[in-house]
């Protein structure tokens, strides 16, 4: 919907709802947000006067306009970069992200990122998010995590993923899960890693597990999926299925770090590690060199669709570097 205008009157039965509440149910395509930023803008009347208000209420028989103007092109600006779409509609767009990509411009990213080439790929279905042609963002992988992530192309699909993941599944709509090799093997086979995150003290660019009301409440599902024993046929490497219960920057790896079974190729929380590469067979530490990131990949996500209400779920096998990592694990020291 863009550079239109509608009007909508009020009944009886409507009267003395919010302004902003009433024009979300009879204009489902923007969002409320939206809504209340056009009010400000002074895009709704009702007959010669301007609506200052989200809090007015409704009178019955008023006839309200609001003047939706076109959305303005995208900054950043749209590039032609190859992207692995699983699943899209006029709603949302499910892509399968290779690692090395950045999610979202940021200083150091300016270009180049996901971001820019779904407003180059989606084009004009990107209705406008915020009066704006750009995709949606509602959750996010590290740069160097790869699999599955869902944007929004609209303003109603925008508002309905970011209610589901501001409950991060509680409610049953929503589920994400990741696979990870770390060092190591933790001492139970499945179990919860409950720890609050914040900014570490010591690195500002870090996040770290901090004492209790300090951080934000931060929750790991983890289960052990395989061992991988080392040249002595020692434990020294686990296959885990990690699911969030939380959204917290960098979560999955602090969480694993935390618990002395960090990442593998971690740059930021696993570098005490690196010694523990010689111990894999030459082969294997062929592949994890070869990886040159962090062995996290987003395997699963599933979710209400936002519009249509349908449930959706995808799957995502592992990339080829983590692929070749599994296999050479896998063999016989």
């Amino acid at each position: 919907m863009s550079g239109t205008s509608r009007q909508h009157s009020a009944t009886d039965e409507e009267a003395g709802e919010r302004i902003d509440r009433w024009l979300a149910t009879k204009i489902p395509e923007l969002s409320r947000s939206r809504i209340q930023a056009l009010i400000k803008e002074g895009a709704v009347s009702s007959g010669r006067r301007t609506i200052g208000e989200a809090g007015e209420r409704v009178k019955p028989g008023n006839v309200y306009r609001i003047d939706v103007p076109e959305a303005q092109d995208p900054v950043p600006k749209g590039e032609d970069i190859d992207l692995q779409v699983v699943f899209e509609d006029d709603h949302l767009i499910v892509i399968d992200k290779p690692a090395g990509l950045v999610v979202h411009p940021a200083p150091g990213h300016g270009s180049g990122t996901l971001v820019n080439a779904l407003i180059s790929h989606c084009g004009d279905s990107l209705s406008g998010i915020g009066g704006v042609k750009r995709p949606g963002i509602v959750h996010r992988l590290d740069k160097d995590t790869s699999g599955l992530l869902v944007v929004a192309k609209t303003d109603a699909a925008h508002t309905g993923l970011s209610e589901q993941f501001a409950e991060h599944g509680r409610d049953g709509r929503l589920h994400r899960a990741y696979r990870a090799f770390v060092w190591g093997v933790p001492d139970r086979p499945s179990g919860i890693i409950d720890a609050p995150l914040g900014r570490s003290q010591s690195n500002r660019k870090k996040m770290a597990v901090v004492a209790e009301g300090a951080g934000r409440h931060a929750r790991t599902r983890y289960q052990t999926e395989r061992i991988f024993t080392d040249t002595e046929s020692e434990a020294a490497v686990a296959l885990l299925w990690l699911e969030l219960e939380t959204g917290r920057t960098h979560q999955i790896r602090v969480h694993l770090a935390h618990i002395r079974h960090p990442v593998l190729g971690d740059p930021v929380y696993g570098t005490g590690f690196k010694a523990s590469s010689r111990r894999l067979s030459h082969k294997a530490r062929a592949a994890l060199f070869g990886l040159h990131r962090q062995a996290l990949h987003a395997a699963e996500l599933g979710f209400e669709h936002p519009v249509t209400g349908e449930g959706l779920e995808f799957s995502s096998p592992f990339p080829g570097d983590m692929s070749e990592l599994l296999t050479a694990l896998g063999e016989a020291p």
